[in-house]
């Protein structure tokens, strides 16, 4: 993986507001207001990351392949929390499973086994997914 540094700049979009996911709300013609992508979804700037999801092993939480997920090195891990783990070489995308004294990284997907971490992996924790961006 390599880090690459991003382009700051303010792009302001037109914010609808709250869009009813039930029954339909009277439209309302006013766009007047603007929301900032950055400041919605950033909150710890110095240590937040963007990662693309490469494969299919966390479907079931909603990540599919291509998405972009917002990283927050910042975050502490616990129990369930979905992070991007650095595990032998590799940077993977699970949800960790804290027990006792073993850690396990954990796939939505049924087609991968949990990955118990042990004492000769290489391993880190490396952030914590706050946001994940998807195209429908």
């Amino acid at each position: 993986m390599t880090i690459k540094k991003a382009l700051t700049s303010v792009l302001d979009i037109p914010y609808l507001g709250p869009i009813s996911c039930g029954f339909p709300s009277p439209a309302d013609d006013h766009l007047d207001e603007a929301i900032d992508l950055n400041k919605e979804l950033i909150k710890n700037k110095s240590t937040t990351f963007f990662g693309r999801v490469n494969g299919d092993s966390m479907k079931d939480a909603g990540l599919d392949d291509g998405d972009l997920l917002i990283i927050d090195k910042s975050k502490k891990p616990s129990n369930g929390s979905i992070a991007v783990c650095f595990l032998d070489g590799e940077f993977t995308v699970k949800r960790i499973k804290i027990e006792r004294d073993r850690v396990w990284l954990i796939a939505e997907n049924i087609k991968y086994p949990p990955i118990e971490v042990k004492a000769d992996n290489e391993f880190l924790i490396w952030g914590i997914v706050i946001h994940a961006i998807k195209s429908l």
